[in-house]
């Protein structure tokens, strides 16, 4: 299979959404951007330290559900707060009430700003079926579906395992590895025989405790090393340097 770029023993690639597939993590940033920022002037005034788009997005938020994202940043500013419930208004000062405010502010910034898909994503996704790979998006994001017909993606994918899914089914977001995991038993297909596409530390990690064959990791903002370090087998800044080209 190196017309792909993948080990010969690869039927499966697991793709997750934004940074990979979608450009939009950067608009993720900057709405947990926002959320943050007001939150900690609230809460520590003025002087708060703000939340950092770059650093502290990569290290407690990026792949992770949305309310393990905004526990995990709290806890890095030694903050607690209640939990509340799935349906807090987003004004509400629980966890999900900041998710539910940065989920709020993401949708309209996709609503202005529209959403784009990688080329050379796209490209891959077409050769990788061409192949006669089986394929899976797997996404913390519960916008997963409408993100990806918005940009005429959706059927690339064989299965979804998304927010929504995770949700239902019980499933541990990344760093756990449970989601990719129900990604290739729904696709039938053993781990070691699948190959994870992510940007996310969180989704190396994910990658490389679940047990899967090969682990590519998608530098889109200069931590190559780091996706190393947590896991990537091979590292790329797009998905054509892999091959696949037609």
């Amino acid at each position: 299979m190196t017309q792909l770029g993948l080990p010969d023993t690869v039927q499966a690639c697991l793709f997750d959404l934004d940074g990979v597939v979608t450009q939009t993590a950067v608009v993720h940033a900057a709405a947990w951007k926002e959320t943050f920022d007001a939150f900690l002037r609230e809460h520590e005034g003025p002087q708060a330290r703000p939340f950092d788009e770059v650093a502290d997005y990569d290290e407690y938020v990026d792949g992770r559900p949305r309310a393990d994202g905004v526990r995990s940043f709290l806890a890095s500013r030694g903050i607690e707060l209640p939990e509340g419930d799935p349906g807090d208004p987003p004004d509400a000062r629980t966890v999900h009430g900041l998710g539910n405010r940065k989920n709020e502010l993401l949708l309209e910034r996709i609503r202005t700003g529209g959403v784009d898909a990688y080329e050379g994503t796209l490209r891959y996704l077409e050769a990788v079926r061409a192949r006669g790979l089986a394929t899976a998006i797997v996404s913390s994001s519960a916008n997963c579906r409408d993100v990806l017909r918005a940009v005429g993606a959706e059927h690339f994918f064989d299965v979804r395992i998304d927010g929504v899914v995770a949700t239902e089914r019980h499933l541990p977001g990344k760093p756990h590895p449970d989601t990719f995991l129900a990604a290739a038993r729904d696709l039938g297909v053993e781990p070691e025989r699948a190959a994870v596409f992510e940007d996310a530390l969180a989704g190396m990690d994910a990658g490389r405790s679940g047990g899967f064959g090969y682990v590519v990791g998608v530098d889109r903002v200069g931590q190559s090393d780091a996706l190393y370090a947590h896991g990537a087998n091979v590292v790329v800044k797009d998905l054509a340097e892999l091959g696949g080209e037609q």
